[in-house]
């Protein structure tokens, strides 16, 4: 997984800790692909269910600030996992096999990269900025909101 260098002030984690996240990730794709391999439900809803998710993107439509609040409800671990014990409480197992490939969904997106968001933009996440010119782009001092120059002490 290669580091991209970030400014020390973005927010995102960086290095090692970067690292470490994403392959939290890969655990968590792992880990619950098998779950649902053992709990032998359908393979065809886990892949017509997998990147469902992904739909909420659409709110950035409405603008950053509501994108990422919606981006981050629904690729946070809270909303599956209370899903998870839901499943648990009612002895039901659709919504257990649903929150699994809920969080295998979660774990592949941290694996690439892709982190909860910052109001700044979809480009910006926890885990460093995404998208083609990550890597190359130099961090602005200036707000994104305003395009004022950042004060510093």
């Amino acid at each position: 997984m290669a580091n991209v260098t970030i400014d020390e002030n973005s927010g995102a984690a960086a290095g090692g800790v970067r690292d470490l996240l994403r392959w939290e990730g890969v655990i968590l794709l792992i880990g619950m692909t098998l779950f649902y391999w053992i709990s032998g439900a359908s393979w065809l809803i886990f892949a017509l269910l997998f990147f469902l998710p992904d739909v909420s993107m659409l709110a950035y439509l409405a603008g950053p600030r509501i994108g990422a609040g919606v981006y981050n409800a629904v690729h946070s671990t809270i909303a599956p996992m209370l899903l998870v014990l839901f499943g648990l409480v009612t002895a039901e197992p659709l919504p257990g096999s649903l929150a699994i490939i809920w969080l295998a969904h979660i774990g592949f997106d941290r694996m690439l990269g892709y982190g909860l968001k910052y109001e700044a933009g979809f480009r910006f996440t926890h885990l460093g900025r995404i998208g083609k010119n990550a890597a190359t782009t130099t961090p602005s001092t200036a707000n994104p909101a305003t395009s004022e120059p950042i004060k510093t002490a």
